[in-house]
């Protein structure tokens, strides 16, 4: 029975379980549910801090897990990422007062706050930069205006909360995160990890793409085909009426609109675009 980490709360926590409940497996009825047999499916979830997912994989108590990429770097865990997730994207940047740096060498000799210290401390030995690290289990962005720190070293989404406290990203990002599949370093990849992994690829493969019937006069269906050539190629079978084909392919789903404005004003017609609810590729 493979045995899955899945964060217990925070933003990563209800995308994650919408991910497995896509893919076929059963989760837990409360929140109050530490862990959860999944025997249709050969599976058991154990519900745990998302700081601590990699922790647990990386010490073979759980098979994978699933967290963010921030998470598993600062980790230090004996753990991989498997597979990018597509949900919970931010990015690991500095950030400071208003026109008071630009860059990470001008961080030399400062102090600078964070709940990611091994991330952070990792980074600025690679930049060779000495400052001073301030550890904070959270609310980073308040250290400065209360005197603690010079600059931050956050998870970004928006930027909203940092332009609140007077602060402004500034440098490269130190990490692009999403949510990540993990496993432990030098496991086996084995067949119930296979299925998993199938299952979440074939989840974010529907997400991303939506299938697109159409009918085309065969004079348009070369330039048709162009326009939306599909994941490897389409479908095209003969209609009833000469000269025409009825024709299936998938399209990303953020071009969906723009790719049915271009057949309609090409020429075809009866465009139906229909959901994926899962897929195989």
């Amino acid at each position: 029975m493979l045995r899955i980490a899945v964060p217990n709360k925070g933003s990563l926590s209800e995308p994650a379980i919408s991910m497995l409940k896509e893919a076929g497996y059963h989760q837990r009825r409360s929140t109050r549910e530490l862990s959860f047999r999944d025997d249709e499916n050969g599976v058991e979830f154990f519900y745990i801090r998302p700081r601590d997912v990699a922790v647990y994989v990386g010490a073979g108590t759980v098979d994978v897990g699933i967290t963010g990429r921030d998470l598993l770097l600062d980790s230090g865990a004996h753990a991989v990422e498997h597979r990018p997730l597509n949900f919970a994207r931010s990015t690991f940047r500095f950030a400071a007062p208003e026109n008071t740096a630009r860059s990470v060498r001008e961080l030399d000799g400062k102090r600078i706050a964070t709940s990611y210290d091994h991330l952070l401390t990792t980074y600025l030995a690679a930049k060779g930069v000495n400052a001073e690290i301030v550890h904070l289990d959270g609310a980073v962005e308040s250290s400065v205006r209360l005197g603690i720190a010079d600059a931050i070293a956050d998870v970004v989404e928006t930027g909203t909360t940092l332009r609140a406290a007077g602060l402004e990203v500034f440098g490269d990002p130190l990490l692009t995160s999403e949510a990540v599949l993990i496993r432990r370093d030098g496991a086996d990849v084995t067949r119930e990890l296979q299925i998993l992994d199938g299952r979440l690829e074939g989840v974010i493969m529907a997400r991303s793409y939506v299938v697109m019937d159409y009918d085309c006069h065969q004079d348009l269906l070369a330039q048709a085909v162009e326009v939306a050539p599909g994941y490897q190629s389409p479908t095209i079978s003969p209609l009833h009426e000469k000269g025409w084909f009825a024709v299936r392919t998938m399209v990303e789903r953020a071009k969906m609109n723009a790719v049915m404005d271009e057949l309609h004003a090409l020429g075809a017609r009866g465009i139906i675009v229909t959901p994926i609810l899962t897929s195989r590729i």
